[in-house]
């Protein structure tokens, strides 16, 4: 059983994939790391951020081992800089 989820991106994860949002569907019990395994998977581009940046689940960062839930509001965080 398979369970759909849409993983939001910012900043320069947005540029390498080229949209906002993303259409994911998971194995169930579907997890954190599964998001990141599938999203670099689909999107090479997008693959070297992603040791770098963090997942939030509902806004709250998360471990790989998180499962989710249908209806969770997933985002790919990458890291920020500035002066």
């Amino acid at each position: 059983m398979s369970e759909a989820f849409t993983v939001r991106l910012f900043g320069p994860a947005r540029e390498a994939v080229g949209a906002a949002e993303v259409a994911l569907s998971l194995a169930s019990p579907a997890t954190a790391g599964a998001v990141v395994t599938s999203l670099a998977r689909l999107h090479p581009a997008l693959a070297p951020l992603l040791p770098r940046s963090r997942v939030a689940v509902n806004r709250a960062y998360v471990e790989a081992a998180t499962r989710l839930d249908p209806g969770d509001e997933i985002a790919i965080i990458p890291p920020v800089s500035g002066g």
